[in-house]
């Protein structure tokens, strides 16, 4: 396809546009399989007394779901994204069966590590090839979009995980939905889904060079960041070089450490004291269901409103969701602070990776978003290790309260140190 053939955004790749939104609708759902019934497994089914040993499965999937991330943007530069998007689905299909079939934790530490690889590859893909799609001016509309999508799967099926748990068993009748959600997301991807990378390239070629830094000098310096630097240089730079990039990837960090928090303890809190498995699946149920649906809108107001203050009081709204879900003990009251969490993370969720997009060059883009996605999720890994270890040394509300405080002072920095970003979208530098 030549760069005359091709037209960016929404409205112009409508049909490959509803695919990616359909095949991530399948991503999500594989994760929602574990949200309400997998920290009981490892209780009933196996007897784990220790927090930290539990969420363990938690810490693996956030590892590699993490380093899966970093590189699948890199891979996808010179591979193609498609590529990329299938081998994702590939290293997932066994994942329902591991889970079904295990006879020790050890098995479902297994499936979480190849759970973790499909995450970071097919998700990292639907979201980079939609950024592809959409062009400059609709990046929080198609974000917000993809990320509906995902969580608003991840809802249904803890909700209907809980459900069917209640009615038969843990295992294996809620994982069936696993193997369905792995077999349509391959077969979608390998026949109807097609390769955008030259989407990207063209808007390289007609929206000019960007890349933030605080200096005037980097100016000059945008040209050697789109022909000249290393994987190593796009690291360090959104990382923490950048304090626009710092800002970003902290929240994101911080916005998953929260999300392992919950998805490893809230059902073991609730659990003690007396909640039933199918209410403990409502309760999990709201909390992405809210995140995935309001994004819908919050994508959007971000391209109207701007990204700065979105995410730092998104990281306010989830600190105090949080508070409230501990500081009760009602399930009215737990369903309010749910569904708080999960207004708070549709503020931050699109709104981050949209203010990646506004920040770094298209050619650079899939690296940057995988660096920061990198980040983002070792948040769960993070968040799964440093609340398991503080619920077995103080308890599970010790852990729940130190990582709602950790979410509060995110919000801090992002309000302190961050620019607004939006200003910077389609902007042209002169490049000498």
């Amino acid at each position: 396809m030549s760069n005359r053939e091709i037209t960016l955004g929404l409205r112009e790749n409508l049909g490959q546009f509803s695919l990616l939104v359909l095949i991530n609708a399948f991503v999500g759902g594989m994760v929602g399989l574990e949200r309400t019934i997998v920290p009981l497994i490892a209780e009933r089914d196996f007897g784990l007394v220790s927090k930290s040993l539990t969420l363990s499965f938690i810490v693996s999937f956030g590892i590699v779901k993490a380093l899966s991330n970093l590189f699948a943007g890199r891979f996808s530069d010179y591979l193609g994204r498609k590529k990329v998007l299938l081998v994702g689905w590939i290293i997932g299909l066994p994942v329902p069966f591991l889970i079904i079939l295990a006879p020790g934790w050890n098995w479902i530490i297994f499936a979480n590590i190849l759970l973790g690889i499909n995450q970071g590859l097919c998700w990292s893909m639907t979201v980079i090839m939609k950024i592809d799609l959409a062009g400059p001016h609709q990046r929080g509309l198609a974000m917000g979009l993809n990320e509906f999508a995902g969580y608003i799967s991840v809802s249904l099926s803890a909700l209907a995980t809980g459900y069917i748990a209640a009615l038969y068993a843990l295992r294996p009748q809620p994982f069936y939905l696993g193997i369905a959600f792995t077999l349509l997301g391959f077969i979608l991807s390998a026949f109807f889904i097609k390769e955008t990378q030259s989407h990207a390239q063209h808007e390289a070629t007609n929206f000019g060079l960007k890349f933030v830094e605080d200096s005037t000098t980097n100016e000059i310096s945008v040209h050697r960041q789109r022909k000249e630097l290393s994987f190593k240089e796009i690291f360090f730079i959104t990382s923490w070089k950048n304090k626009v990039l710092f800002s970003i990837s902290q929240a994101g960090l911080v916005n998953n450490l929260n999300d392992g928090m919950a998805w490893g303890l809230f059902p073991l809190f609730f659990v003690s004291t007396g909640l039933g498995v199918s209410r403990i699946g409502i309760i999990s149920a709201a909390y992405p269901a809210t995140w995935g649906i309001l994004q819908l809108w919050t994508g959007a107001l971000s391209d109207k409103l701007g990204r700065k203050w979105m995410i730092a009081v998104g990281m306010w709204v989830q600190a105090l969701g949080i508070c409230v879900v501990l500081l009760t003990r009602s399930f009215g009251a737990w369903i309010t602070g749910s569904v708080l969490l999960g207004l708070g993370t549709a503020l931050v969720y699109p709104t981050l990776l949209a203010a990646v997009s506004d920040v770094v060059h298209p050619e650079l883009r899939a690296s940057s978003v995988g660096v920061y996605r990198f980040w983002r999720d070792m948040g769960y890994a993070f968040g799964a290790l440093l609340s398991g270890i503080i619920a077995d040394r103080f308890g599970i509300s010790w852990a729940i309260g130190t990582i709602g405080a950790l979410t509060f002072i995110s919000g801090v920095e992002v309000a302190k140190f961050m620019h607004e970003t939006l200003i910077y979208r389609g902007k042209k530098f002169r490049v000498e």
